[in-house]
């Protein structure tokens, strides 16, 4: 099993002035010890069910842009970036600089966004989630025409484009891996099954299974082999790496190949090295158990 961070707040590194800094020293320390993947959150505004809206956020990309610089190994993307606040074109070609100035370490992560009051607070257009699902599945299928070898137009209900021209092309091959967020189990699960590498479940290990008893059914569905299909998902937070390890075990047992922690406490560097680090390798040897 792999172990990805998430990074969801950054009051922990102090001022503004510490954050750079701090994400330097938290990222190197996270690819130091085995860490796959980082992730940042693609908010404006704090999510108010974690904290004050008024604590500290980074521009998603922007952030990934500065930890690609300050990394070799480490995989970077947005878990998971809002549908409504980039155009499909111009998100193609973020993660496609991304992807190119890190040497193919980046991933698209995307969903059909839900925070109401950054859009509104910010003047971004918030439409209703069927729109916002129409979209998503538009954003999905220009960025596979973007990465392809068509630069012809695209013409969707609420997107065209005359050119789906991409230069350079992505390093990564044959394109950036695509993961889709969320667990809603009409659309959000059929899209994954449609177009995505990778998925991301929270909940219990027993929402968790629920959810991956749907995938498969839609996969079925559209003829898609679900192995095929990343698990990431669940939470490894925990005060010891015998509680990771054991949290671990419930998530490989549904499927789950892929865990998350996130920085925890004020000291999130020494969570890693403490707490993370002795239990990588023991992760190594867990194997999630088969999707099909």
């Amino acid at each position: 099993m792999d172990l990805d961070i998430h990074v969801s707040r950054f009051d922990w590194a102090g001022s503004p002035a510490g954050i750079g800094p701090g994400l330097v020293d938290l990222s190197r320390t996270a690819e130091g010890i085995g860490i796959r993947t980082l992730s940042f959150m693609d908010h404006w505004f704090q999510m108010e069910r974690m904290a004050p809206a008024e604590d500290p956020m980074l521009e998603g990309y922007t952030a990934l842009g500065f930890v690609a610089g300050s990394t070799e190994t480490l995989r970077l993307r947005l878990l998971v970036g809002g549908v409504t606040y980039r155009y499909p074109g111009l998100l193609a070609k973020t993660v496609t600089t991304l992807d190119v100035v890190s040497g193919g370490r980046a991933e698209l992560g995307i969903g059909a966004a839900w925070y109401e009051r950054e859009h509104l607070g910010l003047g971004v257009p918030f439409p209703p989630l069927t729109t916002r699902f129409e979209m998503l599945e538009e954003t999905l299928q220009i960025c596979l025409q973007m990465w392809s070898d068509d630069d012809g137009p695209f013409a969707g209900e609420h997107f065209q484009l005359a050119e789906t021209l991409c230069r350079p092309e992505p390093v990564s091959q044959p394109r950036p891996r695509i993961l889709i967020g969320g667990g809603g189990e009409k659309k959000t699960l059929r899209l994954v099954a449609q177009y995505a590498d990778a998925c991301n479940f929270f909940g219990s290990p027993e929402d968790v299974a629920h959810k991956v008893d749907v995938l498969r059914r839609h996969c079925d569905d559209v003829g898609r082999d679900v192995t095929e299909i990343e698990v990431t998902g669940g939470n490894a937070g925990g005060s010891s790496p015998d509680r990771i390890l054991a949290r671990a075990e419930e998530y490989a047992a549904v499927g789950v190949s892929t865990m998350m922690t996130g920085p925890v406490g004020d000291e999130p560097v020494r969570y890693l090295e403490t707490v993370c680090a002795p239990a990588m390798e023991r992760l190594k040897d867990l194997a999630p158990a088969p999707l099909a």
